[in-house]
């Protein structure tokens, strides 16, 4: 149980505010965030604490959950690392309106937002967001850094490779293997497995950017 619990934020923009919520709803006391700067806009009116990058991160940090709060998925693989390498304490965030099975496993520092329906034996890497609405299937597999977005579907058994994005109402067809660091753009409709790195759009999805 998170109930009680206190948190430090990665990042401080719109996905964080997102993820500011689902950890209210969990009951945690959230202390601040860390980012580059301080941000301007404050709507949560939470206290900035300087740069992970820091040498006074951990100092700060202690004992509190901290959790990277971040959208894009090679900046939220960066920061994670400095969790890992900092020994810092991580958490896995779950709206309470989601569906999750009991039988899923999802790594640390992954992000479940509102609605989300995650079925039978899903695995689901570290710091990953599967966003609102998604629907990831039965025994489906999703790498490490990756977002599944609004609204997307994944059918069963479906693998996606570390550091992917899956676009908004995207749909993966049963069945299907997608490479690491694939983007699957709003939309597409994918049929058969991909292979090549890049950024696949349409219905079927084809190959647009290398």
């Amino acid at each position: 149980m998170l109930n009680g619990d206190t948190i430090f934020f990665l990042g401080y923009s719109g996905h964080a505010y997102v993820a500011v919520e689902v950890a209210k709803a969990n009951g945690l006391n959230i202390l601040g965030y860390f980012d580059k700067s301080e941000r301007k806009n404050n709507p949560y009116q939470l206290d900035y604490f300087g740069f992970e990058k820091d040498r006074k991160f951990k100092d700060i940090v202690k004992d509190a959950l901290v959790f990277p709060a971040i959208g894009s998925n090679v900046i939220r693989k960066e920061s994670h690392r400095i969790l890992i390498s900092h020994d810092v304490r991580q958490t896995v965030l779950i709206d309470p309106t989601s569906s999750v099975s009991n039988s899923s496993n999802i790594g640390k520092s992954t992000l479940i937002n509102p609605k989300a329906i995650i079925n039978s034996l899903v695995r689901i890497g570290k710091a990953c967001i599967v966003n609102s609405g998604a629907i990831i299937e039965h025994e489906c597999k999703i790498g490490d850094y990756s977002h599944i977005a609004p609204g997307a579907v994944l059918a069963g058994n479906v693998k996606i490779g570390e550091g992917c994005f899956i676009g908004a109402n995207a749909t993966i067809k049963q069945g299907v293997r997608i490479a690491d660091n694939v983007t699957i753009g709003a939309g597409a409709v994918v049929l058969k497995d991909i292979t090549q790195e890049g950024t696949w759009v349409g219905n079927p999805a084809r190959l647009i950017v290398k």
